[in-house]
């Protein structure tokens, strides 16, 4: 009889990975970020256990979005109140918050359940080329 065997949580033993997104696309970008969270690319992966990686992305501001979504894709936020609802667009956001494009993108891409929103927490986006993590010696990803 074969036994299933099942992934344990690396813990501390987490790998880091670091992506420049310089260029690239949003949403491939975020799809390499989501599937090294959830460990898609491991063949031990298994949807219940979290055993993905951290990943840090700089170079934030400088993403690509394609086509006009640079004016017309919108991003709203609602506060719970009436008339709470607040909407910007992509480059509004870029302004402001441009770590937070790349969340939402990655956030999407993931299940929503309680490993998502532990995953999200070892996503790491730096606006510019500078990260605070050098001394985890995370190896580079090219998309």
């Amino acid at each position: 009889m074969q036994k299933t065997t099942r992934p344990k949580n690396p813990g501390e033993n987490r790998k880091w990975f670091l992506v420049d997104a310089e260029g690239k696309s949003l949403g491939r970008l975020a799809v390499v970020v989501a599937n090294k969270l959830r460990a898609k690319d491991l063949p031990t992966f298994d949807p219940s256990v979290d055993a993905g990686a951290f990943v840090i992305v700089v170079n934030a501001a400088k993403v690509r979005l394609t086509g006009k979504k640079e004016e017309q894709k919108i991003y709203q936020r609602y506060s719970g109140y009436r008339g709470g609802l607040k909407e910007f667009t992509a480059a509004e956001m870029r302004a402001a918050h441009p770590d937070r494009m790349i969340k939402e993108a990655v956030w999407g891409m993931l299940p929503k359940n309680n490993i998502a929103r532990k995953m999200m927490t070892r996503v790491k986006v730096f606006a510019g080329a500078e990260h605070t993590h050098a001394a985890q010696k995370p190896e580079t990803i090219e998309l």
